[in-house]
């Protein structure tokens, strides 16, 4: 009889146990995703936050499960540097940044995952004082160049400065924020200044001179990035991350398309830049539009993101280079081009040697 009861009891026991592990993995209320914002006229205004709301369907998709959205702020000055601290500290499950910052996250520990490339769409560029004589890199060995350390467009600085036979050490490097060096650049106390497409704006104040960029560079040299997730988010709840990607492929695929580009640029774009601005930087580009917006895992973003974790640790930026494997996760995507059937829309793009840089970057 004592048998029998001991032997009930633990099958009642092991009856429970899935039901507390659903109940453990219940489907969150509110997912957290990092934006990057800028504070115009007193308002806070997250970049390309509502392209996704509206031409992805991201709220309604999430709504339909009871879940919310809580945009998280990621200011603009300090972008990687905040969001990987959000996901150190357990505070975002998802955020849409660049290349470097996230790798040099994992470098300490396997912490995010990249679920949806945005495709080769981050231009850099070099500006100096508007009356400067500086007219290549090479004729500002020893100045002064204000570039913020550890932020995406390092890795274009360092192949600029790597294809010239050059290296870090041939400049006097301002580790600032991009605000902070634009400042700077106006002010006359440095003599280049190494950042986004904000350089325009430099330009249309007549205080800087744009005397290069990755316009026309290789590929490879341009920011890429995404949308990346908390490992631990992923684990837990890869259905709603499943939803999620789904609505980015969706908004990527909308925004590819030539129809629809004016839109995206006026109502979307422009909601952090002066039009003008986001034109300049989108027009004369060596990528075609449609292929700034490429969602796929192709060999050459893979062959992109292995340089930037070899690049980080060459660099000292980090102590351990990261694996592919534990930074690349395709399979949400596949499943949502599968979903929306867009499985050859986008062509993968294969590794082009002679579009690599061609040295190995020293980054000191």
């Amino acid at each position: 009889m004592l048998h029998r009861k001991i032997y009930h009891l633990a099958l009642a026991a092991m009856m429970a146990l899935p039901a507390f592990a659903s109940l453990a993995e219940e489907t969150p209320k509110v997912v957290r995703i990092a934006a990057v914002v800028y504070n115009i006229a007193g308002k806070t205004t997250y970049l390309n936050g509502a392209a996704v709301l509206t031409e992805g369907g991201l709220e309604e998709a999430l709504a339909k499960k009871g879940v919310k959205i809580e945009w998280v702020p990621a200011s603009h000055s300090a972008v990687g540097p905040i969001i990987n601290e959000g996901f150190a500290s357990g505070k975002i499950d998802f955020a849409s940044y660049g290349d470097l910052p996230p790798v040099i996250l994992n470098a300490s520990r396997p912490t995010v995952q990249l679920v949806a490339p945005w495709g080769r769409s981050g231009n850099s560029y070099l500006v100096v004082p508007a009356k400067s004589k500086a007219s290549t890199i090479e004729d500002l060995k020893g100045k002064r160049i204000a570039l913020h350390r550890g932020r995406p467009w390092e890795i274009a600085f360092a192949n600029l400065v790597e294809s010239k036979g050059l290296s870090f050490k041939d400049f006097k490097i301002v580790n600032v924020n991009p605000q902070v060096g634009a400042a700077a650049l106006a002010s006359g106390t440095v003599d280049g200044f190494f950042g986004l497409n904000d350089a325009y704006i430099l330009e249309q104040r007549k205080v800087g001179r744009i005397i290069w960029s990755t316009k026309n560079s290789p590929p490879d040299w341009k920011l890429m990035g995404g949308l990346w997730a908390s490992n631990d988010f992923v684990h837990k709840y890869p259905e709603l991350t499943q939803t999620i990607v789904t609505a980015y492929v969706k908004t990527n695929y909308w925004t590819s398309q030539d129809a629809n580009k004016d839109k995206y640029i006026k109502e979307y774009a422009t909601n952090a830049l002066p039009e003008e601005v986001v034109r300049k930087d989108y027009d004369n580009d060596i990528v075609a539009w449609k292929d700034r917006w490429s969602p796929l895992y192709d060999d050459a973003l893979k062959a992109h993101y292995q340089r930037v974790a070899s690049y980080a640790k060459q660099s000292g930026l980090v102590r351990n280079e990261v694996k592919l494997d534990q930074l690349l996760n395709p399979k949400f995507v596949e499943h949502a081009l599968k979903e929306l059937n867009l499985e050859h829309y986008w062509q993968s793009q294969q590794i082009n040697q002679a579009q690599l840089s061609s040295v190995e970057v020293k980054g000191k």
